[in-house]
């Protein structure tokens, strides 16, 4: 696997060597020793997600605080996503940052996404399904996210609002300065 970083330290584009013939391809997604080599640092994933989506479903962004902070290794197993992360570390150069990326079936990137960041996905194929792996697990109580429009963001999800599908706790998360000036 190729590891690239992304201008958010501790951010990075893992790209697995595709063999293909015939029959089709064969990749191996993950080996845990090869990317904690690659990246510098361990990380122990404990829990792997899965969702599946319509086209302009948003699913974002999402964050958990405190204690079980998550970091996460974020793949498309079929479709097409815009992934987006930004980074809420106070200390970090790039604090209110957004780094986004298309991760689909056919280049079968993935991302790592650091313990600290907001993370959220909008499916822009017919459908798609989703995997991640987490390092920490979920717990409801420390769930927290911002508005996927915020403003002083400006993200590009490469759909007009109209097409965007919102959960209803989605719609309603609060935007990065109003987030920011409860902490």
């Amino acid at each position: 696997m190729n590891i690239e970083s992304t201008f958010l330290e501790g951010c990075f584009i893992i790209k697995p060597r595709i063999i293909e013939d015939n029959r089709g391809y064969f990749f191996e997604s993950f080996n845990q020793k090869e990317f904690q080599e690659k990246i510098g640092f361990e990380v122990d994933f404990v829990q792997d997600n899965q969702s599946f989506s319509h086209r302009g479903i948003l699913r974002g962004l999402h964050f958990q605080k405190g204690s079980f902070a998550q970091a996460k290794l974020v793949r498309v197993v079929r479709g097409e996503v815009l992934d987006v992360v930004v980074d809420l570390r106070p200390n970090s150069k790039t604090f209110k940052k957004h780094f986004s990326i298309l991760l689909n079936d056919q280049n079968n990137f993935q991302l790592y996404i650091p313990r600290g960041f907001a993370h959220g996905f909008v499916t822009l194929s017919d459908y798609s399904i989703f995997s991640y792996k987490c390092d920490n697990y979920y717990n409801k109580s420390s769930e927290s996210g911002i508005r996927y429009n915020d403003t002083d963001l400006a993200i590009d999800w490469k759909l007009n609002d109209s097409e965007i599908k919102l959960s209803a706790k989605d719609n309603m998360l609060p935007f990065l300065k109003d987030l920011i000036n409860e902490q």
